[in-house]
Parts: structure tokens; C-alpha cells; sequence
């Protein structure tokens, strides 16, 4: 039994650092997009995307690629500061981060999008710097659908498999998740750890899809 309460643990650390790293690029990258007008933005917005839509483990394969021993990245971890990223919790991390980036980008971008753009340029010929303008103006005016997309993604995160078992693998205590606890738990025939995880995770992840719901900007106008 405390094999499950240590997969929850790891789970919810894996997720809410996944969150932070996504929803830092998320909304960076959804305002560059929303705000910025240059040459090949739209293929920009597939690419950021193709997380959503591309099957986890073929996601997987590519940060396998990316962050392994001869990969680019993890290449040059491994020689410079003797990183090693898989089957690794980090790895756990880099991987939900990359599954939940989109549902983060999507919303901030669309909540960009609705804000004036005429507030922001009022509040810049009054002498407010680009900077003080985002974070006073522009941020503030987002905010609920950014946090959506947030919850969505921390949800998306909490529950990864298949790219966090591909980079991570399953070692208990160490990389295992839920989600992977929950799939080992029903390949060993242990019906009774397997329903105790699933009922876990189905009551945090419905949680999570009703804070959020509230929360979305075309929900909260009705109200």
C-alpha cells in the first residue's frame, strides 16, 4: 500500500513541476504568437501543437533522440556536466512538460487574442513600458483562461504515460507514476492496488476539469 502513496507523491511532483515548466513557455510563446506578426507563424503554431496530436510514444521516441547519451542535447549534458536525463525523474518532468506545453500555449494564445489591443497602446503612449504594460494590463486581463489551460495541463501531466515510460521507464520509487503504477498493477494481476490508483487519479483529474471549466473565460461571461 505504500507503494501507491509513493507513486502519487512522485506523480504529483513529476506534474506540478511539468506545469510550471509548460506554463512558463506556454504563455511566452502564446503571447509571442498572439502579438507578433513575422514569417512562418503559422508553421510555428503547427509545430507547438504537434504535441497534442502526436501518439506519446512516438513523442517519446523523439526526446529518447533528443535527450539521450548520443542525442544533441543529452549528448552535451552528459560530457559537460555528466547529466543523464534518462530513466531519470527530470526525465519524467522534460516529458510531461512537453505532452502538457500545448494545452497551456492554446489557451494563453486565444486569451491574448481577446484582450484590446487598444488598452495596451493607450497605456504605452502614457509612458508605461512594454513590460509594465504586460504584467499590469495585458496578464491581469488573461489570466482565467491562462489558468485553464494550466489545470488542463497539469491534469494532462498527472495522468502521462506512454512519452514518460518511453524517456523514464518504470522504476518504483523512482520514475514509477500512477499511470505506470497502474499498468504494471494490472500486468502483476494486483486488481485491488489497480483500482485503488485509478480511483486516485479519476478524483484528482475531475477536480482539476471542473476548477478549470470554471474558469474558462466563455463560462465566466455567462455567468
Amino acid at each position: 500500500m505504500d507503494a501507491v502513496w509513493v507513486a502519487l507523491a512522485l506523480s504529483l511532483k513529476v506534474a506540478g513541476l511539468a506545469t510550471v515548466l509548460a506554463a512558463l513557455a506556454g504563455v511566452a510563446t502564446g503571447f509571442v504568437l498572439a502579438r507578433g506578426r513575422f514569417p512562418g507563424r503559422d508553421v510555428l503554431d503547427t509545430l507547438l501543437t504537434l504535441p497534442m496530436v502526436l501518439p506519446p510514444t512516438v513523442l517519446g521516441y523523439y526526446l529518447l533522440v533528443l535527450l539521450g547519451r548520443q542525442g544533441a542535447l543529452g549528448g552535451w549534458l552528459q560530457a559537460q556536466w555528466g547529466i543523464n536525463l534518462i530513466f531519470s525523474w527530470q526525465g519524467a518532468v522534460i516529458a510531461a512538460a512537453v505532452v502538457a506545453f500545448p494545452l497551456v500555449f492554446k489557451p494563453a494564445r486565444a486569451a491574448f487574442e481577446a484582450v484590446d489591443g487598444q488598452l495596451e497602446q493607450a497605456a504605452q503612449v502614457l509612458g508605461i513600458s512594454r513590460l509594465a504594460v504586460f504584467f499590469r494590463i495585458t496578464l491581469p486581463l488573461a489570466w482565467r483562461g491562462i489558468l485553464a489551460g494550466v489545470l488542463l495541463a497539469f491534469a494532462r501531466a498527472l495522468g502521462e504515460f506512454g512519452a514518460t515510460l518511453m524517456v523514464a521507464g518504470s522504476i518504483p520509487g523512482k520514475t514509477q507514476t500512477l499511470s505506470i503504477a497502474v499498468y504494471e498493477a494490472v500486468q502483476a494481476g494486483q486488481d485491488d492496488v489497480a483500482n485503488l490508483l485509478v480511483g486516485v487519479i479519476s478524483a484528482v483529474c475531475i477536480s482539476v476539469l471542473l476548477a478549470a471549466g470554471y474558469l474558462a473565460p466563455g463560462r465566466v461571461a455567462q455567468r
